[in-house]
C-alpha cells in the first residue's frame, strides 16, 4: 500500500510538472506539440519574397543578386516549412562582370523577382540592377524543372506581374512613384500603345523609401503592397487599393511593428490558402544574418488586409494547421558530397568556372581548383556558399590541403563585404593556418574591387594536411558574432583569432553573411583542395536545442 501511495504521488507530481512545462516552455518547443508555428519562419536571408498558391501548394522566389544559380524557387504545403526545389537560371551572362572579369556584380544581379501562375504555366519577372538594365521574363510548366527565357524587355525596378481577368498583362514597378505598363499578352515585351502611366503617387507623408510592389486582384479590386520608410519614422508596410487598375488608389498602413528586438518589419506579399485564410509573408532586416521571413495572419477589415495579431503586431507564436513536423526550413544543410551532384543549397559567388571544380575526380569530395591568379577572396572564382541561420548556427568543413601550391589560400569564411576568414596559406613549402578579417571597397562604373583591407589576427603552423575548420555564428539581438576554431581530428577544438562582428551592408553585398568555402591562387596555377564534408547545425539559444 505504501508503494501504491508513493506511485500516486509521483504521478500527480508528474502531471503537474507537465502542465507547468506547457506554460513556461519556449514557443519554439511548443510548436512541436501544438498546431502552430513560431516567427520568424525562416531565420535566414530570404529577401524580397513573392509567394503564390497553386492548388494546395505554395511557391516562393527570392533575391540572390551575385550568387549562382540564382532566383531560388521554394515550395511549401503550409507557408511554414519550405524546401528549395530549383532555380530559375544557372548563370547570368549580361556582361563579363558576372564572371568576375573587368569588375563585379556584388549587390547587383537578380533583384526582387515576381512570380505568377497563368494558364498552366509559371512566370517570373526580374530586373538586374546593373547594365544593360533589361528585365528578364522566364517561364516553366514545372517550377522545379527547366525555366525558359521568354524575353528581355524594359527595366522594371522592384516589379510585380499581374495577369488580369480579361487576358491583359501588366507590370507595376518603380521607386517613389509606382508606374504601370502593359505588356504583350505573350510577354514578348511592352505592348505598343498599351497602358503606360503613373498608378500610385506617394502622398506628403511618404518622405522616404517607397517601393517593392507586390500586386494582386481580389474581389474585383486591385491591391498593391508597397514598402514605406518615411524620414525619421519606422519602416512599414502599405497597401494601396483601387477599383480600376489605373486608379485612383487609396492608402492604408497594414503593418507597422517592431519584432524580436529589431525595430521594424516591412516588405513582402499577400497570399491566401486553400481554406480561405490570408497571410502576409514579410521580411525583416536582422543585421548580419540578413533579411529573415515572418508569416503574419491577415484580418480583412473594411476591405483592407490588416496584418499581424489583433493589435497589429508581428506575433511570436501563431496557432495554425501545419502540413508536416519538419522543423523550420530547407535552406541550409550538411553535405558529404557523396551523391556526385552539387546540392541545390550551394550557390557560387558569381558565375563558376566549371572546369575548375569537380565532384567526380575524387568521389565523395568537392575538388576546388585554381583557374586564375587573384590577390584576394573577393575576386576569386568558385567560392561556394550557403546561408547562415539564427539564432545560432555552426558550420564545420573537413578539407585536404595536401595539393596546394605556394601562394594558394584555401579555407572557410563568414563571407560578406566585411568577412572573417579561417585560411590555410601555403608559403615557401610550409602551410599555415591564419585567422584574419578582410574588408572590400567596391566602386566605379564596373563595380570593381578598388581595395581590400586585410588584418591578420593569429597564425599557427599547420602540422597535418587534413584539417577541420569551424565557424560558430550568433545572431541573437545585439550579437552578430562569428567565432573560429580548428581541429586535427574533428573532436578536440582550438579557438583561433578573436570574435568577428558580422554586418549587413547595403553598400556592397546587400545580403546576409554566408558560410563560404574557397581556394584561390596568388602566385601560380595548378593547386587544388578536396573538401570532404560540410557539417551544419542550427541551435535554438532559448532552449539549447539542436534543430538541425
Amino acid at each position: 500500500m505504501k508503494m501504491v501511495k508513493v506511485k500516486g504521488v509521483i504521478n500527480k507530481v508528474g502531471i503537474a510538472f507537465m502542465f507547468f512545462m506547457l506554460l513556461v516552455m519556449p514557443d519554439s518547443m511548443k510548436s512541436k506539440t501544438n498546431d502552430g508555428f513560431r516567427n520568424p519562419v525562416i531565420w535566414a536571408d530570404v529577401p524580397d519574397p513573392d509567394v503564390i498558391r497553386v492548388g494546395d501548394d505554395f511557391y516562393m522566389v527570392s533575391t540572390t543578386m551575385h550568387l549562382m544559380p540564382g532566383c531560388p524557387v521554394l515550395k511549401s504545403k503550409d507557408l511554414v516549412n519550405w524546401e528549395t526545389i530549383g532555380y530559375v537560371f544557372d548563370t547570368l551572362n549580361g556582361n563579363s562582370r558576372y564572371d568576375l572579369i573587368n569588375g563585379t556584380v556584388y549587390g547587383k544581379g537578380q533583384w526582387a523577382t515576381s512570380i505568377r501562375y497563368h494558364d498552366g504555366r509559371f512566370y517570373v519577372l526580374f530586373s538586374p540592377n546593373d547594365q544593360p538594365y533589361k528585365s528578364y521574363i522566364y517561364t516553366a510548366v514545372d517550377p522545379a524543372g527547366k525555366w525558359e527565357l521568354v524575353s528581355r524587355t524594359d527595366h522594371f525596378h522592384d516589379s510585380s506581374l499581374l495577369f488580369d481577368d480579361d487576358g491583359r498583362v501588366y507590370v507595376f514597378y518603380g521607386g517613389g512613384q509606382i508606374r504601370l505598363r502593359e505588356l504583350n499578352p505573350d510577354l514578348s515585351g511592352v505592348k505598343e500603345g498599351g497602358i503606360d502611366t503613373v498608378a500610385i503617387t506617394p502622398d506628403e507623408t511618404e518622405t522616404g523609401l517607397h517601393e517593392g510592389s507586390r500586386v494582386i486582384k481580389h474581389n474585383g479590386k486591385y491591391y498593391a503592397f508597397v514598402i514605406s520608410w518615411p524620414s525619421g519614422k519606422p519602416r512599414r508596410q502599405l497597401c494601396y487599393r483601387a477599383d480600376h487598375i489605373c486608379g485612383p488608389y487609396e492608402k492604408c498602413v497594414v503593418l507597422q511593428s517592431e519584432f524580436g528586438g529589431f525595430p521594424y518589419v516591412g516588405q513582402g506579399c499577400l497570399v491566401d490558402d486553400a481554406d480561405g485564410n490570408w497571410w502576409g509573408v514579410i521580411f525583416q532586416d536582422r543585421g548580419g544574418v540578413g533579411r529573415i521571413l515572418t508569416l503574419n495572419p491577415c484580418r480583412w477589415v473594411d476591405g483592407w488586409p490588416m496584418l499581424g495579431d489583433d493589435n497589429g503586431r508581428v506575433p511570436t507564436f501563431v496557432s495554425k494547421k501545419i502540413a508536416s513536423d519538419t522543423e523550420r526550413c530547407g535552406v541550409v544543410a550538411s553535405d558529404d558530397f557523396a551523391s556526385g551532384k552539387k546540392s541545390m543549397l550551394w550557390e557560387w559567388n558569381h558565375n563558376p568556372v566549371d572546369s575548375a571544380w569537380s565532384l567526380s575526380e575524387r568521389p565523395g569530395h568537392l575538388r576546388l581548383k585554381t583557374p586564375r591568379l587573384v590577390s584576394n577572396l573577393f575576386e576569386a572564382p568558385n567560392t561556394i556558399s550557403q546561408r547562415m541561420e539564427g539564432p545560432e548556427c555552426e558550420g564545420v568543413v573537413k578539407i585536404d590541403v595536401s595539393h596546394m601550391k605556394d601562394g594558394d589560400v584555401a579555407g572557410v569564411a563568414a563571407f560578406n563585404g566585411d568577412s572573417g576568414l579561417l585560411s590555410v596559406i601555403c608559403d615557401c613549402g610550409a602551410k599555415w593556418l591564419c585567422a584574419s578579417t578582410s574588408s572590400v571597397a567596391i566602386g566605379g562604373d564596373n563595380h570593381g574591387v578598388e581595395s581590400v583591407e586585410d588584418k591578420e589576427l593569429e597564425r599557427v603552423a599547420l602540422k597535418n594536411d587534413v584539417v577541420y575548420l569551424k565557424i560558430n555564428a550568433d545572431f541573437n539581438p545585439g550579437r552578430d558574432i562569428a567565432r573560429f576554431s580548428y581541429s586535427s581530428d574533428g573532436k578536440n577544438w582550438t579557438p583561433i583569432g578573436e570574435d568577428f562582428k558580422m554586418v549587413f551592408d547595403y553598400r556592397r553585398f546587400f545580403m546576409g553573411t554566408r558560410f563560404a568555402i574557397y581556394n584561390y591562387a596568388t602566385a601560380s596555377l595548378g593547386g587544388y583542395v578536396d573538401v570532404d564534408y560540410f557539417h551544419y547545425k542550427r541551435h535554438d539559444s532559448t532552449s539549447d536545442l539542436t534543430i538541425k
